[in-house]
């Protein structure tokens, strides 16, 4: 199945993803992972939450934790002005999608909505602004986390979400065909210029697969990767360090104290052009998961954070890659 055209001059104008809300069943654990070992900024808390920012970031939060059950509740997205919010109503209203304006702390109007296979999205124009940290060199500890990098979700339908993603803008840069069927079984679409903003991976869907922040060297993976295997958080690591085929990056995953799948990342490619190429992968390529040949663990291909109130749905494409035994 071929590729959808990019949409160059989308309806409305997303700049970048944003920031997620993850619920956890210890608030403490959560602090001592995210803050204490990863590096995160604590910008808010309360009894039953707690907001982190990285280093870059100038945004009040990323992430934000609350007390409950381990699901997650939107995927933020921030637009370019507020026109735009309403350009998205509008649109979200003439393609028949569901949508409703909600209040969030620290960020002004916002819009919520979900994509054709329910996962939830939220767009805003205006977040409150910290002032800049990133030169504040005793505030970097543990994984050095600069800015949120990117999502990757579990879908039921690889080109039936890459069609909707696309149509609002998000531009395909690398993809895996199951050569069999034609399908996409997996695929990368970015806003912001790097390798992804959003990712889909085929599976029991729609599921959030994992969050990914940037660092500025491998050098911090291994760093932090140090720190983890000698502070308590050995079980946590679930894949890596390596290389990834695709998008080059550098990359390590962990798991929180819920289970929630966080990805270290770094050394990826910048997509700016409009007429850039995406790069297309076959299933079977060994090197497709990780540059070296180290296929990823089972785990990495069958679990993920479910969306509240959101029930997943099998996979229509049965093509299965290369798995670690």
């Amino acid at each position: 199945m071929p590729l959808p055209e990019p949409t160059l001059y989308p309806p409305f104008n997303v700049v970048r993803l944003s920031h997620v809300e993850l619920g956890v069943s210890d608030l403490a654990a959560s602090r001592a992972f995210y803050a204490d070992t990863l590096g995160l900024q604590v910008t808010a808390e309360g009894s039953d939450y707690l907001m982190l920012r990285a280093l870059e970031e100038r945004g009040h939060h990323s992430l934000v934790l609350r007390k409950g059950k381990p699901e997650a509740q939107a995927l933020s997205f921030k637009v370019y002005d507020e026109a735009d919010l309403d350009r998205a109503a509008d649109w979200l209203a003439d393609q028949g999608r569901p949508f409703t304006w909600v209040e969030r702390p620290h960020q002004g109007r916002t819009l919520r909505s979900s994509d054709p296979h329910g996962v939830p999205f939220e767009l805003y124009a205006r977040m409150e602004r910290l002032a800049p940290i990133h030169q504040n060199y005793a505030l970097y500890r543990g994984g050095r986390l600069l800015r949120i990098d990117h999502f990757n979700c579990f879908s039921p339908d690889v080109d039936a979400s890459v069609a909707f993603w696309s149509s609002i803008g998000f531009r395909v840069t690398e993809y895996t065909e199951d050569e069999a069927s034609g399908r996409l079984w997996a695929a990368w679409l970015h806003r912001k210029g790097g390798v992804h903003d959003m990712a889909f991976t085929n599976g029991l869907g729609p599921r959030l697969h994992h969050t990914a922040f940037w660092v500025a060297s491998p050098l911090h993976v291994i760093e932090l990767l140090d720190l983890m295997s000698t502070t308590g958080w050995l079980a946590q690591i679930e894949r890596g360090p390596g290389r990834h085929g695709i998008s080059n990056a550098f990359f390590l995953y962990i798991r929180d104290p819920d289970g929630h799948r966080i990805e270290i990342y770094s050394s990826d490619y910048l997509t700016v052009d409009p007429d850039h190429e995406p790069i297309r992968w076959d299933l079977k390529d060994p090197q497709r998961q990780t540059l070296w040949g180290a296929p990823a663990p089972r785990s990495w291909f069958e679990e993920g954070t479910r969306f509240h109130g959101v029930e997943p749905r099998p996979a229509t494409l049965s093509a299965q890659p290369i798995v670690a035994p």
